[in-house]
């Protein structure tokens, strides 16, 4: 992972127990799930829509959104990172040759 990865998805584990006045984070976190999983496909929709016909900053911006909600999903369930980044890994492992 990189370390800005690594450090905002350290910073979305700590508002799970640790839940600032005003922290964004947080409030996802005490909304719950259905409100994560509602902003995932806000964002998802506006990836698209950036991505037909804005410019590519706007696309950035949006897939960084996608990335802080989906993470805050995962950190919701439990699910670290890195068994994402493990999945990645494995589907793109050489095959080996039936021949």
């Amino acid at each position: 992972m990189s370390q800005v990865l690594d450090h905002l998805f350290a910073t979305i584990e700590a508002r799970k127990t640790h839940a600032p006045p005003g922290s964004y984070t947080a409030q996802l976190f005490a909304a719950g799930e259905n409100e994560m999983v509602k902003k995932i496909g806000e964002e998802a929709i506006e990836v698209i829509v950036a991505a037909k016909g804005q410019s590519d900053e706007r696309i950035v911006s949006e897939v960084a959104d996608l990335m802080y909600h989906t993470l805050v999903l995962l950190a919701a369930r439990g699910i670290p990172w890195r068994a994402v980044e493990d999945e990645l890994a494995r589907r793109h492992e050489p095959r080996e040759s039936k021949i």
